[in-house]
């Protein structure tokens, strides 16, 4: 197949390694700002991948001419984060071909919604947009051209399509790589299953003092993650799973999922995640203006409390994390309104509807 990945980041070069590897011919777009990485693995000729990832995945093309990248493509992974889905999709709406097929990855709540609103001037109507609840992987470049895999999950990734019964589909060629995922219903189950607006906002909420005194230099997980930390992460997670109750699917608590998933090896708040393998290493962010707060307060956390809203399930702790997160960077992330029901257009459908 002829596998198309938009994005070279962390995410982006180590799902276009796997594809690589597994058989497949990768082509690679950034934008030009992003240039960096993806010209090294131009210039390489691929990806250097270790870990859970090996080998040197060869590249068929990695540039900044989107044409070239996803003409013909039988698979389109949108890699990269919220901020990111809509330029990508409003950058391939002139080339993108009738019966293709995108996968957004991760969905960062609704991602398949936004990437198909931004192709919504294209007058192609047979594009299947999809999402995945998470990364597949654990990864960081180390270098450019250069990718380490810490994990790729055991399970606990989740795909849908748009519209759902196009789920199938999408799933047969998704399995090769990830034989694991599993489909979920719709995309409110791959958005509530993703459990970063949960965890990332608590933690850094509570080393906030640490992250300016020390610029990130300490774990984010084993240092950051205390009893008290986890008792937060907890009284979040129990609002997102009631909005999964409310909603009708079974949402895993997020010790549950990271267990599956191979992150973790306690499934409990508490000392999980300080103790986790696949959380070891990893260093807190050096400022608090990041994508802990920014993507998963401003797009998830945000998201979640609208979706509460619309449907009657009280969110006071995403709210209370809303508003104080707000205060410490200086963003009124509320008002913003990035990503809700309401700027989706989807504000006025009900649950049968929001199940299509």
């Amino acid at each position: 197949m002829k596998v198309a990945v938009l994005g070279s980041g962390n995410g982006g070069t180590a799902l276009a390694a796997d594809w690589s590897l597994a058989g497949h011919d990768v082509y690679m777009f950034d934008f030009e700002e992003f240039q960096q990485n993806i010209e090294a693995i131009n210039k390489n000729g691929g990806i250097s991948s270790e870990g859970e990832v090996e080998g040197f995945a060869k590249i068929k093309y990695a540039g900044t001419d989107i044409k070239n990248v996803i003409t013909g493509a039988d698979l389109i992974f949108v890699v990269g984060p919220a901020y990111s889905t809509k330029p990508f999709g409003e950058i391939c709406k002139d080339y993108i071909e009738d019966g293709q097929i995108v996968i957004v990855c991760p969905s960062s709540c609704a991602g398949s919604i936004v990437f198909k609103n931004a192709l919504n001037d294209s007058n192609k109507e047979n594009i299947i947009v999809a999402e995945t609840s998470t990364l597949p992987y654990a990864c960081r470049i180390t270098e450019p051209g250069k990718v380490k895999v810490f994990l790729k999950l055991r399970g606990g990734l989740l795909i849908a399509a748009l519209p759902s019964h196009k789920t199938p589909e999408v799933y047969e060629l998704f399995k090769e790589v990830y034989p694991n995922a599993s489909v979920a219903k719709n995309f409110l189950q791959t958005t509530l299953q993703n459990g970063n607006p949960v965890i990332h906002p608590a933690v850094t909420l509570l080393n906030a003092a640490l992250i300016e005194r020390t610029k990130g230099d300490f774990y984010f997980y084993e240092d950051g993650v205390t009893p008290a930390v986890g008792k937060l992460i907890e009284a979040i997670d129990k609002e997102r799973l009631n909005l999964g109750e409310k909603l009708g699917f079974d949402i895993l608590s997020e010790p549950d999922l990271g267990y599956i998933q191979g992150y973790m090896q306690i499934a409990n708040y508490e000392e999980g995640y300080s103790t986790a393998d696949g959380f070891k290493g990893i260093k807190a962010q050096s400022s608090l203006d990041h994508r802990y707060l920014n993507e998963d307060v401003g797009y998830g956390l945000v998201f979640m409390s609208e979706l509460g809203k619309q449907f009657g399930v009280p969110t006071p702790l995403m709210d209370s994390m809303i508003e104080i997160t707000s205060v410490l960077v200086q963003k009124n992330y509320r008002e913003e309104k990035v990503r809700t029901m309401e700027n989706l257009g989807l504000n006025k459908f009900s649950l049968e509807e929001l199940y299509q």
